[in-house]
């Protein structure tokens, strides 16, 4: 675990030892100024969580010193400590961005409390800025929705992974859940009450990667204009998840090599070791171990991410959990859209079950809030998703190109499928008017409406469409 580092600085000695000797007592890590200008060398070459400030010191006064402060290191705090009690001196620390405000001689009880809440606050503001976003009881395996076989087992690993602290790799297609997958991981886990902290590695260009992981020293780069912590520094006892893992470039698959081996690292433009305990899980939609092979990525790397590898099976390999996540979200999507659609119908869920799912549970939760969207009636009718799947050119294969295997095919059925599907599209063309859409089809008014009775199209049709 990381210290809590205090700056003490107050130009009498005898109290900078004081404090010094109090403040490590209290575990914290600790170091000293006997001046203003000290404070600025310090603070540019180190990050400190908190800084006790003493306002009357020779060559750069308190309040000037707090200035400088605030202009590195933003979320530095600083408490200022003075013999010489004023309120107008106060009003000014506080409005300069001093936390708090203490008079010699003070009780030692009080200055404790005083940065023990102070830190505390700090870190709760980190926690719901970075990494809170959601409750971490979304995240209890009950919500990574599915019973088929396959996710039965998923359930199990994640049982068994979930307590250690090995570094774990994720794989499987784009929408099948893995950041869901590594959250669960966390929040089922000994650290979950400590941050659990994200990177897209290919959503942030190569020049600002290793800014973000390790963090910089003020003036390390053109835009480093104050100190700030990485990533790593900020999951410290947490979990990181690095997504999309196959875009880390070369160099920065080196360091981050370097910090599974030894536990360490420097901020860009720092001298400092920085030593962290932070649970790493990964994750790809790519053939990372093709990549070990051509030399895109690091073999050593590679063997250090995949300790325990879960792969991600795509929706279309466990069709029997579609009405499951189906009613999932039209539930979710009912309520935040505030419609009372109470069930999917027969004819819906048949289109859902033979649809392809290229972008997976995504794309059917994105089939879903569309549909729930545009649905009129209490029922979540089929005209609804036509549009978007009939477009989809896995659905027109799927409808079109049938292969006769040597065991023969139920020729009523795909004829009823077939039939099935035109009507729709027919009625999706004419916005749900059934003389334009026989037309469409070349077939006479009673033959469309004998049609659209037989396959129980008729519910959420306007009446007067005739």
């Amino acid at each position: 675990m990381l210290k809590d580092k205090i700056l003490v600085a107050d130009d009498e000695q005898s109290m900078r030892e004081f404090l010094e000797i109090m403040l490590k007592k209290e575990g914290y890590k600790v170091s000293l100024a006997a001046n203003g200008e000290e404070v600025v060398k310090l603070i540019e070459n180190d990050l400190f969580d908190l800084v006790l400030l003493d306002i009357r010191m020779p060559k750069l006064d308190g309040i000037a010193t707090l200035k400088k402060i605030k202009a590195i290191t933003p979320e530095t705090i600083v408490i200022m400590i003075t013999a010489y009690a004023s309120a107008d001196t106060a009003i000014k620390a506080m409005k300069e961005g001093a936390y708090d405000y203490i008079t010699k001689p003070f009780k030692v009880e009080e200055i404790k409390l005083i940065i023990k809440n102070a830190l505390e606050k700090k870190n709760l503001q980190t926690e719901n800025i970075l990494l809170k976003q959601v409750v971490r009881d979304r995240y209890h395996f009950g919500n990574i929705i599915g019973q088929s076989p396959k996710m039965v087992a998923l359930y199990d690993l994640l049982e068994k992974v979930s307590p250690t602290k090995t570094n774990i790799l994720i794989t499987g297609e784009s929408g099948t859940g893995k950041e869901l997958v590594a959250k669960a991981i966390h929040y089922n886990s000994p650290r979950k009450e400590k941050p659990f902290v994200t990177l897209n590695c290919g959503a942030i260009p190569e020049s600002l990667i290793e800014s973000e992981l390790f963090g910089h020293m003020r003036g390390a780069f053109t835009d480093a204009i104050a100190t700030k912590k990485g990533l790593f520094e900020v999951a410290d006892e947490g979990t990181i998840f690095l997504d999309e893992i196959s875009e880390l470039p070369l160099l920065m698959q080196v360091k981050l090599l370097r910090v599974l081996q030894d536990k360490e690292f420097k901020r860009v433009g720092g001298t400092e070791d920085i030593r962290v305990d932070v649970r790493i899980i990964s994750a790809t939609n790519k053939d990372l171990e093709g990549a070990v092979r051509e030399k895109l990525f690091r073999e050593d790397l590679f063997y250090r991410l995949n300790v325990i590898q879960i792969k991600l099976p795509p929706l279309r390999e466990r069709r029997e959990d579609i009405p499951l996540l189906a009613h999932h979200f039209l539930k979710k999507y009912s309520e935040e859209l505030n419609k009372n659609i109470l069930k999917i119908s027969p004819e819906t869920l048949q289109l859902l079950l033979r649809y392809e799912y290229p972008g997976n549970v995504r794309e059917l939760q994105n089939i879903i809030e569309r549909a729930v969207a545009l649905e009129g009636t209490q029922e979540l009718m089929a005209v609804n998703l036509n549009s978007y799947l009939s477009e989809q050119p896995l659905l027109k294969k799927g409808a079109i190109d049938i292969d006769l295997p040597n065991e023969g095919i139920d020729l009523e059925k795909i004829v009823e499928e077939l039939e099935r599907t035109l009507l729709l599209k027919a009625l999706d063309r004419t916005r749900g008017i059934k003389k334009k859409a026989a037309e469409l089809l070349h077939i006479n008014f009673r033959s469309m409406r004998y049609r659209l009775e037989k396959y129980g199209l008729n519910h959420g049709l306007d009446p007067q469409g005739d």
